[in-house]
């Protein structure tokens, strides 16, 4: 009886010094602070290892080095932007882009993210087509690939993958490839033995210090980058994997957005990888000049490559759209696998359907984290009361993270609209100031209608007392999830 009392002392001096933690010096927002007060005090014992696991803030201090990108220029030409801009000297060549001039200072001061004028934009939403073009890409590479993805399994498309880029890398090819430890949880190193036999280089970002315990279950590298020769790059939704080629039963179909850019908007998505790569690797990459060519213009797309990481003080993606909902007069299209947005977006979302702008949201028909589901649905109840329109994706499972507003100016990347993406995850998108492309990412949207069902409010209000269960339970759990 004595050693049991001793037990639930320490217990509870353990959940106390948590909760301490949790309120005074992790310094979290209130309601992540509430969530996880609600596990501590729920769960007694699990409580706060699950708090070691997932609910530790990464320190505010600057996981990524500059020094060594510092000769590409980027500073000099990040501070004349700034200057013209705000001066109201810059040349933008089109009226499209000029008219979003207070989202690219923003994405300027805050991310050092350099507008680029001349980017061609191929939009792929189906897997075979995009790893097509993307195999066909690397056949044709000369000098670097520069390859990175959240997953990359151990399976057909990943070995496919594997073995074009150790032919390149024979070729004498520099080949370099950094996946994301926990995203790739089920693929080792040796997974790539002949790539790296033919002289490429794998890393693996934020690696576990003990054998398959990753103590950083948060802090995720969740980008998608593809860099070749400099000159052409790849961003989006697609990881590799056979289920991203629609193979995998329990998802079927997988419906996906990612964008090829050729233009000067890859030496921005080159600089990104490079500082990822300079973190992880233990042979650091400096300036070479054969990294950042002189880049021909091919179109007239305005581009910015935004990134945003829990080491930032700033939510500079989610800023961002925030700053895309605000500005819209017509109409706001979103496409995401997950809705759990904070109040600040939510708002902004409430208030363009309060005043009459057509928002619109597509989510999938299924979950793949049912927790973050539920919650979802949560939240799509608040926009509907609203007045916003909701289609529920029927053909498989819907992964594409697009806003396209007023089909003049959009969002393509790896962010979802969560607080993980927001907050905990490392980022990517490209903010594109184009018409051609904002109104084909809204006929993609209102193509994907016909394969969707509308959730109106009365068929939400239908819904079974099971169902309104979970999402208070999931709600309630979603500044956490």
């Amino acid at each position: 009886m004595e050693i049991s009392s001793i037990l639930l002392g320490i217990l509870f001096v353990l959940n106390l010094v948590f909760a301490v933690i949790v309120i005074f010096l992790e310094r979290k927002d209130a309601g992540a602070t509430w969530a996880w007060l609600m596990v501590l005090f729920f769960i007694p014992f699990l409580g706060f290892i699950m708090y070691l696991l997932f609910g530790q803030n990464l320190s505010r201090r600057r996981l990524f080095d500059w020094d060594n990108i510092k000769k590409v220029g980027i500073e000099d030409l990040i501070e004349e932007q700034v200057s013209e801009i705000k001066s109201g000297i810059y040349p933008f060549r089109h009226e499209e882009i000029a008219r979003h001039k207070e989202l690219i200072y923003m994405h300027l001061v805050n991310d050092d993210a350099v507008l680029t004028q001349d980017n061609s934009i191929q939009i792929f939403t189906d897997g075979e087509e995009k790893f097509d073009a993307l195999l066909d890409d690397l056949s044709r590479a000369k000098d670097h690939i520069h390859f990175q993805y959240y997953i990359f399994q151990k399976d057909n498309l990943g070995r496919k993958i594997v073995q074009k880029l150790a032919q390149k890398a024979r070729d004498g090819v520099k080949v370099r490839v950094l996946y994301d430890e926990m995203g790739s949880r089920k693929t080792r190193k040796g997974f790539f033995r002949e790539l790296i036999e033919a002289g490429g280089e794998v890393e693996v970002f934020f690696p576990s210090r003990i054998p398959y315990v990753n103590t950083r279950l948060n802090y995720r590298n969740h980008r998608k980058l593809v860099i070749i020769d400099g000159n052409l790059g790849y961003v989006g939704g697609f990881n590799v994997g056979d289920e991203y080629l629609g193979l995998k039963a329990k998802f079927g179909y997988w419906r996906d957005t990612h964008l090829r850019i050729e233009g000067s908007a890859t030496l921005a998505m080159q600089t990104r990888f490079l500082l990822d790569w300079n973190h992880a690797a233990r042979n650091k990459v400096g300036y070479e000049a054969c990294y950042f060519p002189i880049v021909e213009p091919k179109g007239k797309a305005g581009v910015q490559i935004v990134s945003s990481g829990p080491d930032s003080e700033w939510e500079q993606i989610k800023n961002g759209y925030i700053k895309l909902i605000s500005s819209a007069n017509h109409t706001v299209f979103i496409q995401t696998p997950y809705f759990i947005p904070d109040a600040s977006l939510l708002d902004a979302l409430r208030i363009a359907a309060l005043s009459g702008v057509d928002v619109r949201l597509m989510i999938p028909n299924k979950p793949d984290h049912p927790f973050v589901y539920w919650a979802t649905y949560s939240y799509v109840g608040e926009l509907l009361k609203a007045g916003a329109k909701m289609y529920i994706y029927q053909n498989g499972f819907i992964h594409a993270k697009t806003i396209a507003v007023d089909g003049e100016i959009s969002s393509v990347g790896t962010a979802n609209i969560d607080v993980r993406s927001f907050r905990l995850n490392f980022e990517v998108n490209a903010f594109i100031y184009d018409e051609d492309i904002s109104k084909q990412l809204e006929e993609i949207f209102i193509n994907d209608m016909d394969k969707s069902t509308e959730l109106t409010l009365e068929g939400y209000h239908e819904r079974s007392m099971w169902i309104r269960f979970k999402e208070s339970i999931s709600r309630l759990l979603s500044p956490i999830l």
